[in-house]
C-alpha cells in the first residue's frame, strides 16, 4: 500500500505523463493537475486523500506556479513543494525559493534526481525545522494559559519574565529582542494570555517569511481584482486581530514602504485593503520582536524612526540559550514531556552524560534547536534511556573532516608545530575546517567556500535568511552558490 501521495501540477500532457511515470516507479501514489486553481481545488478538498508532496511547474496559463505557491502556503505551511521549471535564472530561483519552495529542479531531470527531491521533501517535512504542532503547543495557545507556559528559573528568564507580567497589565506596544529561536512568540502569546484580552484571537505573522510584494495583502488585505492572482477578497492579519493581538515576528524586514502603511494603521487604528476604496477600523494590540538591532537598521536608513519609536515603548530582551545554560534540565524535560503526548509513545527518559552534553554545548539556533535535538534524538533511538550516542551531531569532533590521513595530536605550548593538520584549530563546538586536501596541497578556494556554506547550512538547520545573514552575504547570492556546489540536496 502506498504511503506517500504525490500531485503533478504540470499544463503539458507528456510531460505530465513522463513525471507520473517516474512518481509511481519510485514507488509513490500519483495525482494529476492540469492547471494552478485545479491543483488549489485539490488541495482545499478536504474529502479528498492527504498530499505529501507537490510537483509544481513554474510556467502555466493563467496562474502560473508562483501564484499557486502563494494561494496554499497560508493554509499548508508544512506541505512540501518541489518547483519545475525549464528556466534557471537565478531570479526565478530566488522567487521560488520567497515564495515558499522547498525545492527547485530544472527540467528535463533526470529520474533520480526527481526521486531525490521527492524523498528529500518528505523528510524535511517531517523532521527538519519547526515542529508545528509542538510549536503550538508550547505556544500556549489554549485560553489562559499565560506565563505558566513557559520554562526556566535562571536570573536572566525570570527578569524577562517579571518585564512581560507588567507589560500583560498594559496595553502598550512592546518589543520583544533576541536571537532566533529564543522563544519570542511564546513570550508574546503569554503576555496575551495573561492580558485583558486573553480569549480573543492571537494572530503571529513572520514579516520575513512573506514575499516582499505581498506583505501589504497578507497585513492588510485585498479587494477582489486588486492585483494579478487576487481572485477574491481577502481579509489580513489586522482584521484576522480584530480586538485582540497581532504579533509581528521579524518586524525589522518590512520594506520601507510597508513600515509607512503599518505606522498610521498603529497610530490611526484603522487600515487600508489593497485595492479597497475605504478604511477599516480595528482594535488590536500590537506585539512585535525582532532578531536584529532596530537602532542600527534607524541609522543606516533600512527601518523608519517613527515607527521605530512607536513600537519600542516597552523593550524586553530574551536571553539566549547559551546564557541561560541551567535551564537546560528543565526545558529538556518539557520538551520530552510534549514529544510523548504528540507522537504517543512512551516517555523517553536522559542519562546523566547526556544532560551534561546538552548543558555544554551553546545552542547557536538556541530554544528551537534544542527542542528539535531532541525530538530526532527521541524519534530516531531505540532505547528508553537517550544516551550522547543519540546526538552525535553535538558531539566534541561532529563537524570534522575525515580526509585526512591521520589525526595529529595537539601542539604543547612553547614545541615546534607538526606540519599539516596539527596547526587547525577547532573551534567550541568542535567544527573543523581542513584547509590541505588528502594529498598534503592546499584546497581550491571554492572548495573552501563550499565547504563553509554546508557546515552553515547544518549549523542553522538549513534557515537560509539565517545563513546568509551570518556569512555576510545576500540571499540571492546564497541561493546562487547552494545550487553551483550541488548544496541544494
Amino acid at each position: 500500500m502506498v504511503s506517500e501521495r504525490v500531485l503533478i501540477v504540470e499544463d503539458e500532457i507528456t510531460q505530465i505523463t513522463l513525471l507520473e511515470g517516474i512518481v509511481t516507479r519510485a514507488g509513490f501514489g500519483a495525482e494529476k493537475c492540469m492547471s494552478g486553481q485545479e491543483a488549489i481545488d485539490r488541495l482545499m478538498d478536504r474529502a479528498a486523500p492527504k498530499v505529501d508532496v507537490v510537483l509544481l511547474d513554474l510556467v502555466m496559463p493563467g496562474m502560473d506556479g508562483i501564484e499557486v505557491l502563494n494561494a496554499i502556503r497560508p493554509k499548508f505551511p508544512a506541505l512540501p513543494v518541489v518547483m519545475l521549471t525549464a528556466h534557471s535564472s537565478i531570479t526565478t530561483v530566488v522567487d521560488a525559493m520567497r515564495a515558499g519552495a522547498n525545492d527547485f529542479i530544472v527540467k528535463p531531470a533526470s529520474a533520480e534526481r526527481i526521486r531525490t527531491a521527492i524523498e528529500a521533501a518528505l523528510k524535511t517535512s517531517s523532521l527538519v525545522g519547526e515542529i508545528g504542532p509542538m510549536r503550538d503547543q508550547m505556544a500556549g495557545h489554549a485560553t489562559g494559559i499565560g506565563f505558566q507556559s513557559l520554562v526556566g528559573t535562571s536570573e536572566s528568564m525570570q527578569r524577562a519574565v517579571g518585564l512581560a507580567k507588567k507589560a500583560a497589565k498594559a496595553a502598550i506596544p512592546v518589543l520583544i529582542e533576541g536571537e532566533s529561536g529564543v522563544g519570542k512568540e511564546v513570550f508574546a502569546n503569554a503576555i496575551h494570555d495573561a492580558s485583558d484580552r486573553s480569549g480573543t484571537p492571537f494572530v503571529a505573522v513572520n514579516c520575513g517569511a512573506i514575499p516582499e510584494n505581498l506583505v501589504e495583502s497578507i497585513l492588510f488585505g485585498h479587494e477582489k481584482g486588486a492585483f494579478t492572482g487576487a481572485t477574491e477578497k481577502r481579509i489580513g492579519k489586522f482584521q484576522e486581530a480584530d480586538g485582540g493581538t497581532l504579533f509581528l515576528d521579524e518586524v525589522g524586514e518590512l520594506p520601507l514602504d510597508v513600515q509607512v502603511k503599518l505606522l498610521r494603521a498603529i497610530q490611526e487604528k484603522e487600515i487600508d485593503p489593497v485595492g479597497g476604496r475605504q478604511s477599516i477600523k480595528v482594535d488590536i494590540r500590537i506585539i512585535s520582536a525582532t532578531n536584529r538591532n532596530l537602532a542600527e537598521r534607524v541609522a543606516t536608513g533600512a527601518f523608519r524612526e517613527d515607527l521605530y519609536y512607536r513600537l519600542n515603548v516597552y523593550p524586553i530582551h530574551l536571553p539566549p540559550l547559551r546564557e541561560r545554560k541551567s535551564d537546560v534540565p528543565a526545558l529538556t524535560e518539557h520538551f520530552l514531556d510534549q514529544i510523548a503526548a504528540m507522537e504517543d509513545i512512551a516517555r523517553k527518559q536522559v542519562s546523566m552524560d547526556t544532560l551534561k552534553l546538552l548543558e555544554s554545548y551553546d545552542w547557536p539556533g538556541n530554544i528551537r534547536q534544542l527542542q528539535n535535538a531532541l525530538f530526532r534524538a527521541v524519534i530516531l533511538s531505540d532505547s528508553d534511556i537517550l544516551t550522547p550516542a543519540d546526538f552525535p551531531h553535538l558531539q566534541p569532533n561532529a563537524g570534522a573532516l575525515t580526509t585526512l590521513p591521520q589525526p595529529q595530536p595537539a601542539t604543547v605550548p612553547g614545541s615546534a608545530p607538526g606540519p599539516g593538520p596539527a596547526t587547525q584549530a577547532p573551534q567550541a563546538d568542535g567544527m573543523l575546517l581542513a584547509l590541505e586536501s588528502g594529498d598534503g596541497h592546499i584546497k581550491r578556494f571554492d572548495e573552501l567556500e563550499a565547504e563553509i556554506i554546508r557546515k552553515a547550512l547544518e549549523r542553522y538547520d538549513g534557515k537560509m535568511a539565517e545563513v546568509a545573514r551570518r556569512l555576510g552575504i545576500g540571499r540571492s547570492t546564497l541561493y546562487r552558490k547552494v545550487a553551483e556546489y550541488g548544496l541544494d540536496t
